[in-house]
């Protein structure tokens, strides 16, 4: 084989097709009994424009890459989506600075469609919405995670990649020049590349701890952020997402409305040691007291538990935010290979930069 790709998520299959246009041989290994049921199909399916983001990041860089490059590839192969536009509002007087600190690193990233709105500007839009300013981000958007995935998997296949479910990758070795991959369950085989990448995402660490021959040194710790969705219960009031001003650990609770017109508030972040996709109804209060800040008219018992998602973070509880961790031969020394850590949100937006710039880090470009 000539490459191998671990995992069948969004950016995983981003890959295989990029890879398998270049004409390379691909085979795709993905542990579960389907394509993208990790992180990639449980978030809240934004097209990010790249505003919070460090200047001169990965995630800054590949963001607003991705954005234009999405919405080009939706259109062209029919994938469901909306340029819905969002609003990040402030809820008090002392959070106006931060709106213009965030207008300010926007613009350093090259997202210069930000606009201030006023309070009565933006309840002409969006008349459930309380706030004292806001921002208005045209060119966010939202998209059916799923289809894109699928458009992704079909390009890849047409090209003569394969996708193969229910294969787990146990154990691995770098032997002359080509990594050995031990895959299977109840039958174990062994495969081998000369071109691998490690896309698994919530498994992307432990996957590459399982490889002998890899510096164990490069491999960075994961910590599991789990993200809760609550659905508003009736009429949904928006027609758009809905931002507060940015925490430490993330976004904040914000608003979601999928293309079906189906209102979410989410995520929160609960730091967990294993995997758990169970919703908490208890944290609903939480919920409450967040979402009324921006939208007051929230009624008690309008919401109730959605689902969750989890996000393979190479930092932990009360660290600043880090960027992408793509990490090629020039890091690790291992010709052929790939380690994508840390491959969160805006991973579904960045997917197909994220593809190139794999590619680049294998000298296939």
């Amino acid at each position: 084989m000539e490459a191998i790709v671990i995992g069948a998520g969004v950016v995983g299959l981003a890959v295989a097709r990029e890879l398998s246009l270049l004409g390379r041989e691909v085979l795709v290994l993905e542990a579960a009994g389907a394509i993208g049921t990790g992180t990639s199909s449980r978030n809240s399916e934004i097209i990010h424009a790249g505003i919070y983001y460090d200047t001169g990041s990965l995630k800054a860089q590949l963001c607003v890459a991705g954005k234009n490059s999405l919405y080009d590839y939706c259109e062209m192969h029919g994938v469901p989506h909306r340029k819905c536009g969002k609003f990040i509002v402030a809820t008090d007087e002392r959070q106006l600075s931060e709106l213009e600190t965030l207008q300010k690193k926007a613009a350093e990233n090259g997202v210069l469609d930000l606009k201030f709105f006023s309070p009565d500007e933006v309840r002409e839009l969006e008349p459930a919405v309380e706030c004292v300013g806001a921002l208005h981000s045209p060119s966010t958007g939202i998209v059916d995670s799923h289809s894109l995935m699928l458009a992704y998997q079909g390009e890849a296949e047409d090209a003569g990649a394969l996708v193969v479910l229910n294969s787990p990758v146990l154990s691995g070795r770098i032997q002359e020049g080509k990594v050995f991959l031990t895959i299977g369950s109840d039958e174990q085989f062994e495969i081998s590349a000369s071109l691998v990448i490690n896309s698994a995402g919530l498994y992307a660490t432990q996957v590459a701890r399982q490889i002998k021959g890899l510096k164990q040194r490069y491999i960075p710790p994961t910590y599991f952020a789990k993200g809760n969705y609550y659905t508003l219960i009736g009429r949904p009031p928006f027609s758009r997402p809905i931002y507060p001003i940015p925490e430490k650990a993330g976004l904040g609770v914000h608003v979601t409305v999928d293309l079906a017109g189906q209102v979410r508030f989410g995520p929160d972040v609960e730091w967990i040691d294993e995997l758990n996709y169970d919703v908490d109804p208890t944290r609903a209060d939480s919920f409450y007291k967040a979402v009324r800040k921006y939208f007051p008219a929230l009624e008690d018992g309008a919401i109730q538990p959605s689902y969750s998602g989890i996000r393979p973070k190479i930092q932990g509880p009360g660290e600043n935010s880090v960027d992408f961790l793509i990490q090629g031969p020039e890091t690790h020394g291992v010709e052929g290979f790939v380690n994508l850590f840390g491959i969160e949100s805006p991973g579904l937006t960045a997917s197909l930069p994220i593809a190139r710039h794999v590619s680049a880090c294998l000298g296939l470009l």
